[in-house]
């Protein structure tokens, strides 16, 4: 049978990649998000450096989208239910590939002018505004599904906390089509759903006013069979007040069977910052897995660039190019010709700066001379430095700048020049993110950097094209962890422009030594400051020590092999690696399918979900009753390296089957200052039982790779064949005496 997957909106161009990969390795999928006529704004940054926000509607005849069209071959309508009355929206739809998406659009002659503005633009209006279109987004995309275009997706994709309504409208559903209390629907709601976070900071979390929720939800929650605290507990953290907010990243973790973050770093750090969700579990232990984004590689390669590719590579190497195999044949590449090719995506973007340099300050009211003494120094032979990506603050778009004296020796040395182009926008709220676009453009305009530092206006994704390929280097300065993944350096890395960054998102598993450069250390910060002042005096010293001396050391013919090779290592490394086909293969194995085959074997039967959710019930009765105890004495520890040890426990469960339990032994180093490192977990083997006493003895060997004091305790975790992660349950039984 064939299995659709549903991922719901998310992040733009992430979000675009995804499906055209999708299409590409022919996974059935359908996505839905909003119609937004205005987009994103476009971006005009004035004579003193201040943003000015521009909304225009798109002209809908210059895309490939189309209106669907009902039974009748009229446009199709749907609706989703507000406070006394409906909103309706018209259905457009999009081929990407073989994968298809529909967006949802409220501008249309049946709503009032208030709501024909839900669905206009991106990031717009306040929290009303945001939960209303949280509601189409989630209710009514899996309405469209359904109940208009009759898919039944086997699992539903939710990007982000924004579509996590959508849990809401599954559960409905499952409680109208098999007359189900909520707990059973939940369950099969959770075997049909992921969820992933893209934020490594509480904030990036949507929190609803109660008062808002109440206004919305207050004739739903009924038909879910709960009461008004009960609703609202979903999107909550368990032992809080009602009045901290209903937080859609909180539904959406506490509903979806399958959680994951963006990179291997952003999972450890959703695993902390979701921590209380699970509060009898260690934070470090939250049921959070991660699957590292990605980008569609064919889609950000320079023209020849991929050429290249095309000649150098194997034979339809795109068909398998999350295979890093693939990848190692760019060292046949000659130097010159990689060079070459890399120096003509320099010249176009150097072209762009120049005409997009120029119509800004033109406008501003700058004269020709002014314009030409900056653009004239654009150096098509100099290293050129890329920043581009949103001006949030946390992404320190002005760390370079933290020490002028410095960089201002850097950027005017005449034998080893340097030039810096930076684009992005700020978010139309964000007062300091527009702080830093101003900044940026004041230092622009200190005499001795005119013409080194370049401000682009209206950021996008053809300008975005000319950056990732024709810049020398990627800079990435983030306060580490707070980048969840960051995708821009993957573009770079795959077009030879080498990664210099702060080892945070993506950029903490892709750097390999040999393949570009780091910024700062892992250590943790008194304060931002200090963290501030450390990362930038790496930034300097490498920059001085590193980068601009390797790009430097040319040959006659203005090669440098130790530079190019590092384009060639940065391609290799990451070319495959860090491809949406490496996303989508990893969603597929390790997300969808084993939420495909559960769902299979025991979902769409009540039944077994309703004796699940009794073995539930009585467990969460009866775990308390469960005692450990220890066998052997062996506390304290010392232990020669490469020795084994032997350690047993008793287990009393007067009212739980032995067959629903895991024991597990949790051991690790003792350090000098109490603290526990390189803990392990491993599970402990049945070896005796007494069913009259309802006692049974596990027994395990512990390794131990280095020597010095160890310690160790028992524990007991759920286990059930239906359970599709032990730690959602939030049990966990150490040992007691």
């Amino acid at each position: 049978m064939k299995q659709f997957l549903f991922i719901q909106d998310g992040l733009g161009i992430l979000s675009g990649d995804h499906l055209k990969s999708a299409s590409d390795l022919g996974i059935p999928l359908v996505a839905v998000g909003l119609l937004y006529k205005n987009g994103y704004f476009n971006q005009k940054i004035n004579g003193n450096g201040d943003q000015e926000t521009e909304y225009n509607n798109i002209n809908l005849y210059d895309l490939p989208i189309y209106p669907v069209k009902d039974e009748k071959g009229e446009d199709l309508t749907i609706y989703v239910k507000f406070p006394k009355r409906r909103l309706y929206l018209k259905v457009w739809q999009i081929n990407v590939g073989r994968v298809k998406l529909y967006l949802l659009d409220s501008d249309i002659e049946k709503n009032n002018e208030e709501d024909r503005d839900v669905t206009l633009r991106l990031y717009g209006g306040d929290q009303e505004m945001r939960i209303r279109q949280e509601i189409v987004l989630g209710q009514a995309g899996v309405n469209l599904l359904k109940n208009y275009l009759k898919l039944n997706p086997t699992v539903y994709h939710m990007n982000e906390g924004h579509s996590a309504f959508l849990n809401l409208e599954i559960i409905k559903d499952i409680i109208k089509e098999k007359q189900v209390s909520f707990e059973v629907a939940k369950d099969i709601a959770s075997s049909k759903t992921v969820f992933t976070t893209h934020t490594p900071v509480p904030a990036g979390n949507d929190i609803f006013p109660i008062e808002l929720v109440e206004k919305y939800f207050k004739d739903f929650w009924p038909r879910l069979g709960l009461s008004r605290e009960e609703f609202l507990m979903l999107g909550m953290k368990p032992n809080k007040e009602l009045d901290t907010g209903f937080n859609m990243g909180i539904l959406a973790l506490k509903i979806a069977g399958k959680k994951n973050g963006v990179s291997k770093l952003h999972g450890a750090v959703s695993r902390e910052l979701f921590g209380e969700v699970w509060p009898e579990i260690a934070a470090n232990e939250s049921p959070i897995e991660y699957v590292t984004n990605g980008i569609h590689t064919c889609s950000w390669l320079a023209p020849k660039i991929k050429e290249l590719y095309n000649k150098y590579l194997i034979p339809y190497w795109q068909d398998s190019m999350y295979n890093d195999q693939v990848w190692q044949k760019v060292q046949n590449i000659p130097d010159e010709k990689l060079w070459e090719v890399h120096k003509d995506r320099k010249e176009k973007l150097l072209k762009l700066v120049k005409d997009n340099t120029t119509q800004r300050l033109r406008r501003s009211g700058y004269n020709y001379e002014s314009i030409n003494e900056i653009v004239s120094k654009l150096n098509p032979n100099a290293l050129t430095i890329g920043f581009a990506r949103r001006f949030a603050t946390y992404k320190r778009a002005t760390l370079i700048f933290k020490d002028l004296e410095r960089i201002t020796q850097i950027l005017n040395n005449s034998e080893r020049p340097v030039q810096l182009i930076f684009a992005g926008k700020a978010h139309p709220a964000d007062k300091e993110g527009q702080d830093l676009i101003r900044y940026i453009h004041q230092v622009s305009m200190m005499p001795q950097f005119k013409g080194k530092i370049f401000l682009l206006e209206n950021y996008n994704i053809a300008m975005s094209r000319y950056l990732v390929s024709g810049v020398d280097v990627w800079l990435n300065n983030p306060r580490r962890p707070m980048e969840a993944s960051g995708t821009s350096g993957q573009k770079a890395s795959v077009n030879g422009v080498i990664n210099f960054s702060v080892l945070d998102g993506w950029w903490a598993e892709g750097y390999t030594q040999n393949n570009g450069w780091t910024i700062g250390t892992n250590s943790e910060y008194e304060s931002y400051e200090a963290q501030d002042l450390a990362d930038s005096e790496s930034l300097y010293r490498t920059l001085e020590e590193k980068v601009i001396p390797t790009y430097y050391n040319q040959d006659k013919k203005g090669l440098s092999k130790k530079w190019i090779e590092l384009m060639k290592n940065s391609i290799m490394t990451t070319g495959g690696k860090y491809s949406t086909a490496r996303m989508l293969v990893d969603y597929t194995n390790n997300l969808y399918m084993p939420l495909c085959k559960l769902t299979k074997k025991y979902y769409e039967n009540v039944d077994n979900v309703t004796a699940y959710n009794s073995w539930k019930k009585e467990t969460y009765m009866n775990w308390k009753d469960i005692k450990i105890t220890q066998v052997n004495n062996l506390d304290d520890i010392t232990i020669d390296a490469g020795n084994n040890i032997e350690v047993a426990c008793e287990v009393q469960l007067p009212n739980i089957n032995v067959e629903n339990i895991n024991v597990e032994v949790y051991y690790g180093k003792i350090l000098d200052n109490g603290v526990v490192e390189n803990v392990s977990i491993i599970p402990m083997m049945l070896t005796q039982s007494d069913e009259e006493t309802k006692t049974y003895h596990f027994k395990a060997k512990i390794e131990l790779t280095t020597g010095g004091n160890y310690g160790y305790t028992f524990r007991v975790m759920p286990k059930h064949e239906m359970l599709l992660e032990p730690a959602n349950l939030n049990l966990i039984k150490w040992i007691t005496k």
